[in-house]
């Protein structure tokens, strides 16, 4: 068996390993056993258990908490995970179709053992994927999925006869006591009367709840991508394809937009006059709009490699310090607990506000931005134009297979390359998606032109020596210099 974990949880196609019945039924068997032997142990100073809640209670079974994306394959994976839980002496409670920061957030409330999502997020819907959230409502350390995947074994499966302890629905209630906190984060002092807003919610878990939220607030709200039906999660809308968000911004002279991808943990948006402001220009507001009300913890943000020097070199001058750290917003996550820090995210649109939640929300995103703008009277272009960005070209080539890249060396060579030609001034990032066949190359510099150079030139050596001579899926700039 080969690596089971990716960056967010397991990936992949269903009825294709490892979303096969007989390893999901394992999965959950073996995911809910070993969190129960784990918490009856007396934990370590500092680890997940530690912070976690007994989820036992008059001595009945632990609790499952499970949600899913839009995606009709979720309901053949949840049926093959309660299985696996029942069989661990679990009883699930099936949220349906609801955000996965829901699942983080009524996970500890709730009591739980631990919450699953079923959902391969911003990917297309062939995809879908499972992911673990433990009883703090932090994700699954990797310690802990290492741990599942060693005991991963044939002697692991549970079979396939009928569960001894049956799931059951969630009740109303549970839903809305997350709708209920995600409202109470937005000052109680304003709303969001006058404003027109634009929310795409990518046909995914966010649909039934999004527009009415904002509403709630007082907004004219203009909703699209709201008509899932288990094919169309992120098909011509979202956080990836946010064309259809920014025309309906300028159609309906909207003061923002707002895209959420399929399970709604994160968000981009799109300023007055159908602009992109990606994750680092919320980063960048959220992190001097709180630098300002005396909010920022330690005075500083995290960001991911992917996030671009000119967001560095602006919240610099703004007294606000950086910690970097690899892609995944898990592992913004534990750079913000490990610090003490209060904000943190990627360009992508995954933002941790750590007052309120241990991972990223997209509606939550969605709000403290607005509650930004609503506040100070801005429009978000304001904030859009407050750095410059270098030029950064980002590549996406699909693969057949993953080679380590320390076993290319020509490729190596090539990325060495790029770096002494940018003479200190940019940087070069050649990493294997976590979720996808994809290799990503990005090179960012002051100049287009030759990043561009620079990245079409890694691609090629690459292709030449993997052998794999497949055209690139999508490319991309960032650069708001002249638009």
């Amino acid at each position: 068996m080969g690596q089971l974990f990716g960056t967010d949880g397991v990936r992949g196609i269903p009825g294709k390993y490892p979303l096969v019945p007989e390893l999901v039924r394992k999965l959950g068997f073996v995911s809910a056993a070993l969190l129960r032997e784990q918490l009856l142990k007396a934990p370590p100073a500092g680890s997940w258990a530690s912070r976690a809640r007994k989820p036992y209670t008059n001595g009945h079974p632990p609790v499952v908490l499970m949600g899913r994306d839009s995606r009709d394959s979720g309901i053949a994976l949840g049926k093959a995970l309660v299985h696996g839980f029942s069989k661990a002496g679990c009883l699930t409670i099936d949220l349906g179709v609801v955000p996965t920061p829901a699942i983080s957030y009524l996970t500890p409330r709730m009591n739980a053992l631990c919450g699953v999502v079923i959902s391969a997020s911003h990917n297309p819907a062939e995809f879908n994927g499972i992911k673990f959230f433990t009883s703090d409502g932090f994700k699954m350390p990797p310690e802990l999925e290492d741990e599942i995947e060693r005991r991963m074994t044939p002697t692991a499966d549970p079979g396939a006869s009928v569960s001894t302890l049956d799931g059951r629905k969630a009740e109303p209630e549970d839903v809305g006591r997350y709708l209920a906190f995600l409202r109470s984060t937005f000052p109680s002092q304003s709303d969001l009367k006058g404003m027109r807003i634009v929310v795409d919610c990518a046909n995914g878990a966010a649909a039934k709840f999004a527009p009415d939220l904002l509403r709630g607030l007082g907004a004219e709200v203009f909703a699209i991508g709201t008509k899932p039906d288990g094919k169309n999660i992120n098909k011509g809308f979202g956080a990836l394809e946010t064309g259809a968000m920014q025309k309906e911004v300028v159609r309906r002279k909207a003061h923002c937009g707002v895209s959420l991808d399929g399970d709604a943990d994160r968000a981009i948006f799109a300023d007055e006059k159908g602009r992109l402001c990606d994750g680092d220009v919320i980063i960048g507001m959220s992190a001097v709009d709180m630098h300002e009300q005396g909010q920022l913890l330690g005075n500083k943000v995290v960001l991911t490699v992917m996030s671009n020097c000119g967001l560095i070199e602006y919240l610099r001058q703004k007294g606000i310090d950086t910690v970097c750290v690899p892609v995944g917003d898990r592992n913004v996550t534990e750079a913000i607990e490990n610090g003490g820090l209060s904000l943190g995210g990627e360009n992508s649109g995954h933002i941790v506000f750590r007052r309120f939640s241990p991972t990223g929300d997209g509606m939550l995103t969605a709000l403290q931005t607005l509650s930004v703008l609503a506040r100070s009277g801005k429009p978000l272009s304001s904030y859009r134009s407050m750095y410059k960005n270098y030029p950064q070209i980002l590549t996406n080539v699909r693969i057949e297979r993953k080679v380590p890249l320390d076993q290319l060396p020509k490729t190596r060579a090539a990325i060495k390359h790029a770096e002494t030609k940018l003479h200190g001034r940019g940087r070069v990032l050649v990493r294997y998606s976590g979720t996808e066949p994809l290799v990503r190359v990005l090179v960012e510099g002051p100049d287009e032109a030759a990043c561009r150079s620079l990245s079409k030139s890694i691609i090629d050596t690459f292709q030449r020596e993997v052998r794999t001579p497949v055209a690139p899926v999508s490319d991309y700039q960032t650069s708001r210099s002249g638009d």
